[in-house]
This record gives C-alpha cells, structure tokens and sequence, in this order.
C-alpha cells in the first residue's frame, strides 16, 4: 500500500497545484473521486491490468469518464495511462483531498462516545479542539459501547483517550509492571 501512496504523491500534487493555480480546487476533487470510482470497478480494474495498449487504455477510461473530466482532467488521465498509473487513482484522489484538508486549514476528527453526543456536546468539543489544533473541526461522531463511559478523540496522529476502558487498561498496565 505504501508503495501505490508513492507512486500516488506526485500525480496528487500535481493536480493540486495546477487546481490552486487555476482555482478550481473542488472542481478537481469531483473529477479525481469520479476517476477514482472508475478506476475501482471491477470491470475496469480488470481491463486496465490486462493487455491493453496505453491507446486503448486511454480511450475506454476516456469514454466511460466522459463529460465528468474536463481537459485538464483527460490529460492528468493520459499521462497516468502512459505511465500506466490509472490504477493508483483512488490514492491520487485520497492525498489530493489531505492536500485540500492542509490547503484549507481543515481536520477531520473521529470522536467515539459511549452514548449519542448532543448537539451542544459536539458544538463544545469542536470549539475546543479547533482552539487547540487551529484549525477548522469536522466532527464524525460514533457511538461505542465498549467505551463504558467518557470520550476518544482521534485526529491525525493525535489520540486524546478520556475514556473509563482506557482508564482501566493504563490502571492495569502500571498495576502489571
């Protein structure tokens, strides 16, 4: 996986800096996630990783993405073909979206709670950690069970565990040492 994140990267970057240039950042999002879930189906998949010419390549990928590329679009889908690279276009459209996360100065923060979150609640935990992160919150809440009680909050490589199960797990784990 990590290697396909590599080939990724400069395709990714790329795009995003001729979008900023041209400013049409969310316009090239659309393209790259509609390229993407084309690039995914299976009948695709197995076309493109079969015997096909770079031409015809090109031309099915073309056709069956139509009016959705534009021509900027079409060519960053030529120079992939050539390359053949289309397969790698799910982690283009991936790190193109952390690119305009980054752009746009946005996070996006797993919350897990043991009950339902009010609107209240996610309204104070996003003020609270925009402050802290300086940048714009998106929340996704989800309701676990197996947290007894309390909050964990991931964002990025940021774990806040406030929770009574991670309580319990470090009080076993200084007890056991």
């Amino acid at each position: 996986m990590s290697e396909l994140t590599t080939i990724a990267r400069p395709y990714a970057k790329a795009a995003f800096d001729f979008a900023v240039e041209a400013k049409a950042i969310d316009n090239w999002l659309e393209m790259l996630v509609f390229a993407a879930e084309v690039s995914k189906n299976e009948t695709m998949t197995s076309y493109l990783s079969g015997g096909t010419s770079v031409e015809q390549a090109q031309e099915i990928f073309l056709s069956v993405c139509g009016e959705q590329l534009n021509e900027q679009g079409q060519n960053l889908v030529k120079v992939m073909a050539e390359n053949e690279r289309l397969l790698v276009l799910p982690q283009v459209a991936s790190q193109f979206a952390e690119l305009k996360a980054e752009f746009d100065k946005e996070v996006t923060v797993d919350v897990s709670s043991a009950v339902e979150l009010t609107a209240d609640q996610q309204s104070n935990i996003s003020a609270a950690l925009e402050k802290r992160l300086a940048r714009k919150v998106k929340l996704n809440c989800v309701v676990d069970a197996t947290i007894v009680s309390g909050l964990v909050i991931k964002a990025n490589d940021m774990v806040i565990d406030g929770s009574v199960r991670g309580k319990l797990d470090r009080l076993a784990a200084t007890m056991q040492s």
